[in-house]
């Protein structure tokens, strides 16, 4: 394996793990177990089956790799729903990750929070309440790279786990209210989604053609980029919508690099007034953090009053030099406004 040009997560690609690759999988965490400050410990039956069981924790959840230049497995994490077979710390609608590994001769590259931010964003796609994770009182660097992404500790979890070993809990809170959930949307709420999103903006806007069938276009735009929806968490109703581009991407020309940019913010109409609209700019906000993304950028329209009030409320400032005309076939237009705010305090 020839890792050299392994300098930084950016030479690395994160994603779910493909047929054939499970075996390269399981030899990244024998090799990382090796190296780390339990590696002197002999391994029990039981951890050994749990390692080499890739397409077991595939089933109970994901199983996400980093791959180098060359294509070679060099990381590696699980992400586990809670009540599954090999999740030991997660609770009710909690996520947990496990198995978070970087082969030794990628280490030093990032690849460890890659994963780990990967693995938040998994869990955040299914609305998990949280993410959870385990591991071992030794492990200090480990738990210097959690504390830095914003977990925080929950000790009443703590527990050993060998006679040589004891486990710190840490936990990475997802979502905001007890209410309503955010998540990605599933494929077979496409047509819902879509109606959604045109009677959010048919309620307020009179729709050119052209514009009408770009907001109805959720599938396609699920394809490329991330649709997410809130919903009721007791009923499941869906409440509104807004998307994302896929990490690494944008959607339109008002992102820079390193900036998450967001479009097609979206509430049902019989959902205004209960902070729908707040609650997913916070989820924006959020997968900026989790991300690792420095600000969060937006354009919207000069009569999106509501909008605009919403945006100046959650911190955001007018970008105007970001701003332009619009320009209708008819030849009338409007000026296009741009608004950011940073995400380093969207926790």
């Amino acid at each position: 394996m020839s890792n050299a040009a392994l300098s930084s997560p950016d030479s690395a690609t994160v994603r779910p793990i493909r047929v054939g690759e499970s075996a390269a999988e399981a030899a990244v965490i024998g090799r990382a177990f090796a190296a780390g400050p339990y590696g002197h410990l002999p391994k029990s039956v039981e951890r050994a089956a749990f390692e080499a069981d890739t397409d077991g924790r595939a089933a109970d959840g994901a199983v996400l790799v980093a791959t180098g230049p060359d294509g070679d497995v060099v990381g590696t994490a699980s992400v586990l729903r809670a009540g599954t077979r090999y999740s030991r710390v997660a609770r009710g609608d909690e996520a947990e990750v496990r198995l978070i590994s970087v082969d030794p001769a990628a280490q030093g590259a990032g690849l460890g929070a890659a994963l780990t931010r990967a693995s938040l964003e998994t869990a955040l796609g299914w609305g998990a309440s949280a993410l959870v994770l385990d591991t071992g009182s030794r492990n200090l660097r480990a738990q210097s790279l959690y504390e830095r992404l914003g977990f925080a500790r929950d000790p009443e979890r703590d527990a050993a786990v060998g006679a040589d070993v004891d486990s710190v809990v840490y936990r990475f809170a997802l979502q905001r209210r007890d209410d309503v959930l955010v998540r990605r949307m599933r494929d077979d709420e496409a047509e819902a989604v879509s109606a959604l999103a045109e009677s959010a903006y048919a309620a307020d806007f009179e729709l050119s053609e052209g514009y009408r069938a770009e907001i109805v276009a959720v599938a396609r735009r699920a394809r490329d980029h991330v649709v997410w929806v809130a919903a009721d968490a007791a009923t499941g109703e869906l409440l509104g919508t807004a998307s994302t581009p896929r990490a690494g991407a944008t959607m339109s020309p008002v992102a820079r690099p390193g900036e998450l940019d967001f479009r097609f913010l979206g509430v049902a109409p019989g959902a205004r007034r209960r902070g729908i609209g707040e609650t997913l700019v916070r989820h924006v906000l959020l997968l900026a953090q989790v991300r690792g993304v420095e600000r969060v950028v937006l354009n919207t329209g000069p009569d999106m009053l509501e909008a605009q009030r919403l945006y100046d409320r959650l911190g955001f400032s007018r970008l105007p030099e970001r701003e332009f005309r619009f320009v209708r076939p008819d030849g009338s237009g409007f000026q296009m406004l741009a608004y950011g705010r940073d995400a380093v305090a969207a926790a």
